[in-house]
This record gives C-alpha cells, sequence and structure tokens, in this order.
C-alpha cells in the first residue's frame, strides 16, 4: 500500500459517507468519543438473531475518524456479530502490525488504513467507531 495515507478509499468515504444518518429503528446504540482531539460518535446497529442487519452513525470528527467507522459499518452490515467481533479484532491486528497477509485480506476496505500506525497521533481516530463497536456489541451479547 502507498505510503500516502490520505488515499481514494479514505477520501471517498469521507466526501461520500454512506452510512452517516440516524437509525430510528436501531436496536442498540453506544456513543464513543476521542477526548485527545474531540471526535464524537454515536453508533447505531440493527441486531436481530445474532445478525447486524443495519447500521449507521451520527456525529462529528476528522476526516480519518469519520471514513474508519464508515468503512467499518460498510464491512459489518449483513454479518453476524461474532463476525463483527473477529473483524474488530483483526482491525486492532493491523493497526498493532501484526497481521498476517491473509487476515489483511478479510478486512478489505478498512485494509486502507493500515498505515495509520505510521501516525500516532491519529491512532485513536481511526480506532474510535471500532471500539464504540466492540463496547456496543459486548453490552448487547
Amino acid at each position: 500500500m502507498a505510503d500516502n495515507f490520505y488515499n481514494d478509499i479514505l477520501i471517498d468515504h469521507n466526501l461520500h459517507p454512506i452510512h452517516l444518518h440516524e437509525l430510528p429503528c436501531a436496536t442498540c446504540s453506544n456513543a464513543g468519543i476521542n477526548p485527545t482531539c474531540g471526535d464524537q460518535l454515536t453508533l447505531n446497529l440493527v441486531v436481530k438473531d445474532g445478525l447486524i442487519k443495519d447500521g449507521s452513525y451520527t456525529g462529528v470528527g476528522c476526516a480519518i475518524s469519520q471514513a474508519s467507522t464508515d468503512i467499518m459499518l460498510e464491512l459489518i452490515i449483513g454479518r453476524t456479530v461474532d463476525d463483527a467481533k473477529h473483524l474488530c479484532s483483526l482491525f486492532d491486528k493491523m493497526i498493532n502490525g501484526e497481521i498476517t497477509d491473509d487476515e489483511l485480506e478479510e478486512l478489505e476496505e478498512a485494509a486502507a488504513l493500515q498505515n495509520i500506525s505510521k501516525m500516532p497521533a491519529r491512532v485513536k481516530c481511526a480506532k474510535l467507531g471500532w471500539k464504540t463497536l466492540i463496547r456496543l456489541l459486548d453490552d448487547n451479547s
């Protein structure tokens, strides 16, 4: 992957987010905040019978936190809660530089965030949505 962190995938998800909207039918929600920079979001999911049927987020933040959350939702909608937890684990491994090539493929577009580890001040931005998701899933299991 190129060293240019702000690649086309991140730019597209920041400028044209798919999942940045209210979700009145959400069955669970969780708020997340990055006190370092002030990014904040509320993650909303529709979970039924262990399957994530829909999801959205609202809030404000930098391009990295917003794009990362949008990419994450695109990846987990339609998957089981267990699959989403697994993907969260893989994302964390990627950010820590511990992921294999096969595992990286599982992250699909989220792999566009692989170079975040080279920008330590932005790691919390990229992880905000993912950490909020894992807390939401753990609280609602």
